[in-house]
C-alpha cells in the first residue's frame, strides 16, 4: 500500500520540482520505405510515418489529462537513413530529409531522429553520401536531427569517418551562422550508439527494434536536487552513502513514473513498450540543472576538486534506483552535462571554472559526453576531429556510449557567448587546444581494444 508521505512526495516533485517525463519517442521501422524510385521512397516515408505518428500527441495527452504527469517532448525516431536510402544521390538524401521535416511537423512533433550512418568500422557509399548531405539536410530542415556512429569497442575508431564528420560540422555551423550555428546541435557523433535512445538529437531506431515501440525519456534534476537539499538540512552530517541512497530512492520514484506513462501511451497506440531511459537531463531553468545537484553536494564550482567523483555518486545512484524500478532501463541512463543547457555549468564555463579538459575526465563516467559545447568558429577540422577522437577512445576502451555535440560558432571566439534560446540556453565559446594534426592526419582506424583472449 502507498503511504501518505509517498503520495504527497510525488505531488510536489510535479508542482514544485520541475519533474515531468521529458520525452516520449516513437521508434519507426522505415525499411519497407526503400525504393529506387525517389518519389516513391518519399510517399513511403510520408505515409508510414502519418500511419504510426499520426495520433502520438494526441493519445500522449490524454495519457498526461490521466495521470496529471506533464510530458514535455513528442518525438519520432527512424531507421538510419544510410541503410534505407542507399542508391540516392545528394539531391534525393537532401529531399528525403525535407520529406522526414513535413512528416514530423503533420504529427505535431518537435523533432525526429535518424538522419544517419554507423560507420565505425568503413563506410558504405550511401554512408559518405550521407555524411556530405548533413550540412544541407540538417541546415535547411526544422525538425531533422541527425547522428554518425564512428566507433565502437568492438571496431574500433574510424578516423577518416571522423575527419569527414568534421568538415561536415564545420559546413553546417558556417550554413547556420546566424544563428550562432545552431544547427550543429542537431548532430551528435557517437561512440558505442545505442538502438534506442529516446533523447535528441541522437535519437534512431536501430537494428533489433520491433517494427514500432514507445521509449520514454524520464528528467528530475530539480527532484533529486531537494531531495538532497532536504536530507541535508534534515539529517546531522549525513555522508556522501547517505546521499547515494537518498538518490536512489528519489531515481526509483521517477522512474516508475516514466514506466507508467510509456507503458499507458504504448497500450492506448496499439504498440510495443520498449525502454525507460533514466537519464537527467537539466534545463536551462533555475532549479532543473545537474550543476545545482553537484552543488547541493558540496561543489561550490563545478569544474573545481570532486566534480568528477561527484559526478559518479549520481550517476551510479540514479542508474541503481533506475534499475531497482523497472526491467526496462535502456538507451543512454545516466547524468547530461549539456553546457548550454545547464545554468550553472554554462557560468561555470564563463568564469573559468570548467574547461574542457575537465568535462571530457566527466564524461568518463556520465551518461553521455562533451554535449552543447561551443568552441571557436575558426577551429580546424582536424583538431575538431581530435576531440572527437579523445572523446570516442573513453567510450571505446570503458565499453560505454559517449558522443560530441560540438558547436563551432562562427565569428566568435573564447568568451563570447552563443545565443541558442528556449531549451538549447546559451553558453561561452569554450577554447580549444590545437596541436594535434599530424595524428589526426595519418587516416585509417584505431584497432579494437582486446577483449580477452578468448575466441
Amino acid at each position: 500500500m502507498m503511504r501518505i508521505e509517498d503520495i504527497l512526495m510525488t505531488l510536489r516533485m510535479f508542482q514544485d520540482e520541475n519533474c515531468d517525463v521529458r520525452t516520449v519517442t516513437l521508434g519507426v521501422n522505415l525499411m519497407d520505405c526503400a525504393d529506387p524510385d525517389l518519389a516513391a521512397c518519399c510517399g513511403k516515408v510520408r505515409d508510414k510515418i502519418h500511419r504510426l505518428a499520426g495520433r502520438l500527441v494526441t493519445e500522449g495527452r490524454a495519457v498526461s489529462d490521466r495521470y496529471g504527469i506533464p510530458i514535455v517532448n513528442y518525438r519520432i525516431a527512424v531507421t538510419p537513413v544510410a541503410w534505407w536510402a542507399a542508391g540516392h544521390d545528394h539531391d534525393g538524401l537532401v529531399r528525403i530529409a525535407r520529406t522526414l521535416d513535413q512528416a514530423a511537423a503533420d504529427s505535431g512533433v518537435d523533432f525526429i531522429g535518424g538522419f544517419s550512418a554507423l560507420v565505425e568500422k568503413g563506410e558504405t557509399e550511401a554512408d559518405r553520401r550521407l555524411i556530405a548531405a548533413l550540412p544541407e539536410a540538417l541546415g535547411d530542415t526544422l525538425r531533422v536531427c541527425g547522428s554518425v556512429n564512428v566507433a565502437s569497442s568492438r571496431a574500433g575508431i574510424n578516423m577518416d569517418a571522423i575527419l569527414a564528420v568534421s568538415r561536415s560540422l564545420l559546413e553546417l555551423a558556417r550554413r547556420t551562422a546566424e544563428a550562432d550555428g545552431f544547427g550543429c546541435a542537431k548532430l551528435v557523433v557517437f561512440a558505442n550508439v545505442p538502438d534506442d535512445n529516446p533523447f535528441m538529437a541522437g535519437s534512431l531506431h536501430g537494428a533489433g527494434e520491433p517494427e514500432c515501440v514507445i521509449n520514454v525519456g524520464v528528467s528530475g534534476p530539480g527532484v533529486v536536487k531537494r531531495a538532497v537539499e532536504r536530507l541535508r538540512a534534515h539529517t546531522a552530517h549525513p555522508d556522501l552513502g547517505e546521499i547515494a541512497e537518498e538518490i536512489k530512492h528519489t531515481a526509483f520514484r521517477v522512474t516508475r513514473i516514466g514506466e507508467l506513462i510509456g507503458t499507458a501511451l504504448a497500450q492506448r497506440l496499439g504498440v510495443p513498450f520498449g525502454i525507460v531511459d533514466l537519464s537527467l537531463a537539466p534545463t536551462p531553468k533555475i532549479g532543473d540543472s545537474v550543476g545545482e545537484i553537484l552543488q547541493a553536494m558540496g561543489i561550490e564550482n563545478i569544474g573545481a576538486a570532486g566534480s568528477t567523483a561527484a559526478l559518479a555518486l549520481l550517476t551510479d545512484a540514479v542508474k541503481k534506483g533506475g534499475a531497482f524500478a523497472s526491467s526496462s532501463v535502456g538507451g543512454l541512463s545516466g547524468a547530461f552535462i549539456p553546457v548550454s543547457e545547464d545554468t550553472v555549468l554554462a557560468q561555470a564555463a564563463a568564469a573559468g571554472h570548467l574547461a574542457i579538459e575537465k568535462l571530457e575526465a566527466m564524461t568518463a563516467i556520465c551518461s553521455v559526453g562533451l554535449d552543447m559545447v561551443c568552441i571557436p568558429g575558426d577551429t580546424a577540422a582536424e583538431t575538431l576531429a581530435g576531440i572527437i577522437a579523445d572523446e570516442c577512445a573513453i567510450g571505446v576502451m570503458n565499453h560505454k556510449t559517449t558522443a560530441c555535440r560540438l558547436i563551432p560558432v562562427p565569428g566568435k571566439g573564447p568568451g563570447e557567448v552563443a545565443v541558442f534560446g528556449g531549451l538549447f540556453g546559451e553558453a561561452p565559446v569554450m577554447p580549444v587546444r590545437a596541436g594535434g594534426e599530424g595524428f589526426i592526419r595519418l587516416g585509417g582506424r584505431i584497432p579494437a581494444p582486446i577483449h580477452a583472449l578468448r575466441n
